[in-house]
């Protein structure tokens, strides 16, 4: 028989089982149940897209019609109705993010999210581009401020009864906190956010400051673009005590400096319909939502189709029923760093000809959730914001203060809705005169059959013309002395080779009278767009789609017979072999099947990193601006016999590739094994378009779209720019266009992931695989063409 100890024993273990079995019951229970709960309130958070909703403030019956891809199509009765409808409409698909870009671009992150972005919120309060937007603000007309109101009153009575209703998205819920009301300023300091993201160069000014501090004059050239020849006068003009860069810049944030686009416009005789086709998809951030919201507006005497930064009302870039229009970045040197002398008895004060200058001092209070606010004072000088300081407290004898077209006031949104309502060119090179920054490249194309180009925007005029190092800010020697005068910006209208295309590259010729940039995206997607646009007579809207998903790649074509005949100079091994036998095979097409263009594309990586990476830290190598460009110019002048410092002392061009090509193959062997033929682009080079919180695990299942493998590089037309660590795509065309004015009801577009914001909806990310394989969505202007069972009415309500 048991004993009693044995029995107690006995029942111990059953309790302690049964135990653990309802603890795990209970557990899946909490688990299904807060599961069912966050269902139920995605569910309930969906944005209405049929039936009737009254809004207080609307004059008359607003329609919107969302067709088969999310796009609204919204038809009123008068510019008040419109506006309010639009911000009530893109409130619906994409308010958190709308929340989360004014609080990026006004530094007030940390109020929602905690210390992590204290940071990031320091150096946006010092930049200040919400004192910007306030003073845009005050510039602007009667008319233009009461089209922000109104947008501003539709985004603010979807937040209303979206609080009322407990129908905010969930992303609010999980970081823990509710919108505030939007205000017109809200939308403008999210334009003066895209002026930042495409601002500029001050970053590289910095860098190559860096340089000379730290490395022999000959070495610090040897990466400056082109040749330097004012330079070494700035130089000996700059002698004065150093900076600590590393300190003063770590966590700076530096826009991705591969962001531009690619557009170009075709000629009615090029073209099979007879008419001009054009095409656009600007280069930037990728991720959930995309950084475009597509939209269709129509009141009286007014009517646009295309897209905008959500949160801005209007349409930025795409077409009406005479005119279409695209936009790529100029790239032109609208920023300076200037070096800034402190009076060593008041730290408020600096030189400026022989006397102290007294600096404003604004005091920024900083609210960070679950902790005290935070006190951040930022310095302006007569140039600008000290900028060298924003992450210390410090304050050294001299600081680097910067200068910005964009830190002025500015009336770009005057020139959005005077585009839109144009008709021809004159009428919409006229409404260019208002756009300021960001310096755009637009291409123009008619009814009419004009094609037209114009590189539009405020770019200095220098006293002392070069800009690639900060400049002393004691002395006048230095400053901006206007800008080029709009007369004489580069434009073309009409030319007889039948087209215009730009992709970031130089716009001038060398006999330009102003200064645009030193520093200009690298050739190779420019001269792919110019070898297929010349290299057909009758070109179609099709032809347009295939070449903006073009993945021809024509860095390889210069690089890799370069790259091999320095490897083959050294006896190889039979991995070596396969793997050079690949690339001589390869027909420079980055497609995702292939390994030719991962073993080029790490390689070039690798090469780069042989030069940089024992010698300058990963943090100042972020503002390396024009790397790529530099490292391509480095191997042109070591292949062509005369190398510089930084290939020469690594062992000239033969070493410093026969190293990188090893490291490569070590590399790629690790990651995806020994057999070279089983390698595939695609299984590096992945697309992902992160959720702003996937970062949160595990959010990144909820939020996150499907992952695709993809083809293409940050050199091909189909641009799809990739972390150098992980492969992730992160940068391209979020949204592409093309039109055959043949025919202006109708156009073709793909957005990346999709056109809503909320996880739940049909198109939060129905775009993406179409989007990864260069498919296109025709949206059409006609309301035959809009499925009816999406038809909201918008009514008036009357206030109580």
């Amino acid at each position: 028989m048991e004993s009693t100890l044995q029995k107690k024993k006995s029942v111990k273990r059953i309790t302690w089982k049964k135990s653990l079995v309802i603890i795990g019951i209970a557990i899946v229970v909490i688990l299904a149940a807060a599961a069912g709960t966050a269902y139920f309130l995605l569910q309930k958070s969906k944005p209405v897209i049929n039936g009737a909703v009254p809004l207080i403030g609307l004059q008359a019956r607003v329609d919107v019609y969302r067709d088969s891809d999310g796009v609204p199509h919204i038809e009123a009765d008068s510019m008040k109705d419109l506006f309010m409808a639009q911000g009530f409409v893109t409130a619906q698909d994409r308010m958190f993010q709308m929340d989360l870009s004014r609080r990026q671009a006004s530094g007030m992150l940390s109020e929602v999210i905690g210390e992590k972005t204290l940071t990031r919120d320091k150096f946006f309060r010092t930049l200040g581009l919400r004192r910007a937007a306030e003073a845009s603000y005050d510039e602007y007309s009667p008319e233009m401020k009461q089209y922000l109101s109104w947008y501003a009153d539709g985004v603010n009575a979807y937040m209303d009864q979206a609080k009322k209703d407990n129908t905010l998205p969930i992303e609010f819920l999980l970081v823990g906190y509710e919108p505030e009301k939007w205000i017109p300023v809200d939308s403008l300091v999210i334009g003066k956010y895209m002026a930042f993201d495409l601002g500029g160069h001050w970053e590289g000014q910095a860098f190559r400051y860096y340089l000379t501090e730290t490395f022999s004059k000959e070495k610090a050239l040897d990466l400056f673009p082109g040749y330097p020849k004012d330079a070494p006068t700035i130089l000996e003009d700059l002698q004065t005590e150093g900076i600590d860069f590393e300190k003063s810049f770590a966590g700076s944030v530096i826009p991705n400096y591969h962001n531009g686009s690619n557009n170009w416009v075709v000629a009615g005789d090029k073209t099979k319909s007879g008419k001009p086709l054009l095409a656009n998809d600007p280069h930037l951030s990728l991720g959930t939502p995309s950084i475009w919201y597509q939209a269709h507006l129509k009141a009286p005497d007014y009517e646009v189709s295309g897209v905008i930064f959500a949160g801005i009302p209007g349409i930025i870039v795409g077409h009406n029923k005479t005119i279409a229009w695209g936009v790529t970045n100029v790239g032109p040197d609208v920023q300076e760093l200037y070096v800034e002398k402190r009076n060593p008895k008041n730290s408020y004060e600096f030189q400026y000809m022989a006397n102290w200058e007294k600096a404003d001092v604004v005091k920024e209070r900083i609210k960070v959730k679950d902790k005290v606010d935070i006190d951040h004072e930022v310095v302006i000088t007569r140039h600008g914001p000290i900028i060298s300081e924003f992450a210390h407290h410090d304050k050294p004898g001299t600081a680097l203060s910067l200068k910005w077209t964009a830190l002025q006031p500015s009336k770009e949104l005057e020139a959005v809705i005077m585009m839109n309502r144009s008709k021809n060119w004159t009428q919409f090179e006229k409404a260019l005169q208002s756009f300021h920054t960001p310096a755009q490249n637009f291409v123009f194309a008619s009814t009419d059959g004009t094609i037209a180009y114009k590189a539009n925007g405020l770019i200095p005029i220098r006293k002392q013309g070069y800009t690639s190092l900060p400049v002393p800010g004691w002395t006048d020697q230095y400053e901006w002395k206007g800008y080029i005068p709009w007369d004489e910006l580069p434009t073309s209208l009409n030319p007889e080779r039948g087209y215009i295309a730009t992709a970031n590259n130089k716009v001038t010729a060398d006999s330009y009278p102003y200064h645009i940039s030193d520093t200009f995206a690298q050739p190779y997607r420019q001269q792919r767009i110019v070898e297929v646009l010349e290299g057909k007579e009758k070109l179609t809207a099709k032809d347009m789609q295939s070449l903006q998903f073009d993945q021809k790649n024509k860095q390889a074509e210069e690089m890799l017979p370069i790259f091999i005949q320095q490897v083959m100079k050294k006896p190889l091994n039979d991995k070596e072999k396969k793997v050079i036998s690949l690339l001589k095979k390869w027909n420079h097409t980055d497609t995702k099947d292939s390994a030719a263009p991962l073993i080029f594309h790490i390689w070039m990586s690798h090469f780069s990193d042989e030069l940089f990476k024992e010698e300058i830290s990963e943090e100042m190598l972020k503002m390396f601006d024009g790397r790529e460009q530099v490292v391509d110019e480095l191997i042109r002048k070591a292949n062509a016999g005369d190398p510089g410092p930084w290939i020469r002392e690594n062992g000239g061009l033969e070493k410093v590739t026969q190293r990188s090509f090893e490291s490569m193959i070590t590399f790629l062997s690790e990651k995806f094994g020994d057999d070279s033929s089983k390698w595939e682009w695609g299984d590096f080079h992945t697309l992902t378009f992160e959720h702003p919180l996937a970062a949160i695990k595990p959010l990144h299942l909820l939020f996150n779209p499907t992952t695709q493998s993809m083809g293409g590089s940050r050199v091909t037309v189909g641009v799809a720019g990739w972390d150098r660590e992980t492969g992730s795509i992160t940068h391209g065309g979020a949204w592409r266009m093309v039109i055959d004015m043949s025919d202006t009801s109708r156009s073709y577009h793909v957005v990346g992931p999709g056109q809503s914001g909320h996880v739940l909806s049909p198109w939060y990310e129905d775009q993406v695989e179409d989007w990864a394989t260069g498919k296109y969505h025709e949206t059409a202007l006609d309301q035959k063409e809009w499925p009816k069972e999406q038809h909201l009415v918008l009514k008036p309500k009357v206030e109580k």
